[in-house]
């Protein structure tokens, strides 16, 4: 019988260390402000415990998690897709981890050279001429695209264009960074099919309009069919076409936003190009434009003169830095690690393979899970419960649920106009088998909610943690730890 497990607080003895620090080879100095006066304390109340227990510590707790490298993450609109260590090694080598980022030039050739090709290969696959590395995440991307497109109407001389069209849709981020850009947002409702209503827009395009915020593929999983005839109208009425990138996973190497007739744009790296996603950070968010927003671009820009590479921060137009230095780096590496080992053959297959598997998931739940716009699917597709609803089964009793079966929740409530919405996104990087292990997940819990619900409205039950009152959570946090 295996012991039951105890508390690290509960283990410290007086006197145990856990590090060995070598000797001070440095002048000691006390630094006190009155900022530390008032917080610092001179003893904490943690536990005093040897390097295995804190190593044991630790080894279980991350066994409890769950993570991208050991459960299936079927996330809608995420696209957590699993991490080749390839990248993750480049990453870490010495010639690119140990720079900083105050070298001079000339003495880091070799990563503006990856930084400035990076840009190229996102250039071909945007459709579009120009990129900026900088944003540190594709909200961030967003801000700056917009960004651009104020200060391109500005420089016209145009300041009468108040609003930004966003669909009903649309990722949240989008309305957040327009109304945070300073326009008002415009939302254009969704037709039967789940994609924009091409007579709506019509109506609601005019001289106050910027531009249009659109992802394509959209947050329903649906190709928007009409995308040429939308980007048209927009550009008719004056405004400026602005791709969410968020869902190029379903269509890399197949098709290219700037051949739509998008103007500008943002990537996310963390799901189309495989780096690191989630923690907090750090991430990338990459812009491409077309040429004639180049002169917009953040500072400072990537030049190649005569294979010599610069940071360009002569730019008049340009709406200014929008991180420090370049952005993040290795995170870049990762993306170009990828890039380069798959090719161009080997990213159209991962669009392939990503909307395979999820029209592949999409068929077999499409019988117990109500599919409200039952098209062919890109990437992802949007499911409801709203018939298990009636049996007392939400859809966040259904992502609880999934816990016990070892898979993470897919996206859920999302988009908001599918009641009960199961937003579901395998992407490219699953098999077969895990895919089949998910639909007999789904149909269990589907049998469980007609013949015993409760099994599933009291989920979780093999967890660590029982499910929590979320709002209660939510509004009276207690961070104390145990040993305070």
């Amino acid at each position: 019988m295996m012991r039951e497990e105890t508390l690290i607080y509960e283990i410290s003895r007086p006197g145990r260390v856990g590090c060995a620090l070598s000797d001070l080879d440095v002048p000691a100095t006390e630094i006190r402000n009155e900022l530390q006066e008032k917080y610092i304390r001179e003893r904490l109340p943690l536990p005093e415990v040897s390097e295995p227990d804190v190593v044991r510590h630790f080894t279980r707790l991350s066994q409890r998690q769950f993570s991208i490298d050991t459960n299936f993450y079927p996330l809608g609109s995420c696209t957590m897709k699993y991490n080749p260590k390839v990248n993750e090694r480049i990453a870490g080598s010495p010639g690119f981890a140990m720079l900083h980022p105050l070298q001079p030039e000339e003495t880091c050739q070799g990563a503006l050279a990856l930084m400035y090709e990076l840009e190229r290969y996102l250039a071909e696959i945007a459709g579009m001429e120009a990129v900026t590395l900088q944003p540190a995440a594709g909200a961030q991307g967003e801000l700056t695209g917009i960004m651009m497109i104020k200060a391109y109407h500005r420089s016209k001389g145009d300041d009468g264009r108040k609003v930004i069209l966003v669909p009903d849709s649309a990722h949240g981020t989008n309305p957040a960074t327009a109304a945070r850009s300073g326009y008002q947002v415009r939302k254009v409702p969704s037709n039967a099919r789940g994609t924009v209503d091409l007579d709506a827009l019509r109506e609601l395009v005019g001289p106050d309009v910027a531009g249009m915020m659109l992802t394509n593929p959209n947050t329903l999983g649906l190709f928007e069919e009409d995308v040429i005839e939308i980007c048209e109208t927009v550009h008719e009425a004056g405004g400026l076409m602005y791709c969410d990138g968020a869902n190029m996973n379903a269509i890399l190497g197949r098709s290219r936003p700037g051949d739509m007739g998008f103007d500008v744009m943002h990537f996310n790296l963390h799901k189309t190009f495989s780096t690191p996603h989630g923690g907090g950070g750090p991430g990338a968010g990459p812009v491409a434009a077309k040429e004639f927003l180049r002169p917009f671009l953040p500072v400072p820009v990537m030049d190649n003169i005569d294979q010599e590479y610069r940071l360009n921060y002569d730019i008049p137009l340009s709406i200014g830095r929008m991180h420090s230095f370049y952005g993040n780096f290795l995170v870049m590496v990762r993306a170009y690690a990828y890039i380069r080992s798959l090719g161009a053959q080997g990213m159209l297959e991962v669009s392939e393979s990503a909307v395979l598997n999820a029209n592949y998931l999409m068929a077999k739940l499409r019988e117990v899970y109500h599919v409200p716009y039952d098209n062919l699917c890109m990437h992802e597709f949007v499911a409801s419960a709203k018939e298990h609803k009636k049996r007392g089964v939400r859809a966040m009793d259904i992502a609880k649920r999934l816990l016990d079966f070892g898979f993470h929740a897919p996206t859920i409530y999302f988009p908001l106009i599918v009641e009960e919405a199961l937003m579901i996104e395998p992407t490219e990087t699953e098999s077969k088998e895990t895919l089949d292990a998910f639909i007999e997940a789904m149909i269990e819990i589907d049998r469980e909610s007609k013949e015993a619900p409760e099994m599933v409205t009291n989920s979780p039950h093999e967890t660590t943690v029982r499910r929590v009152d979320e709002a209660t959570a939510a509004r009276r946090l207690n961070l104390r730890c145990v040993g305070e």
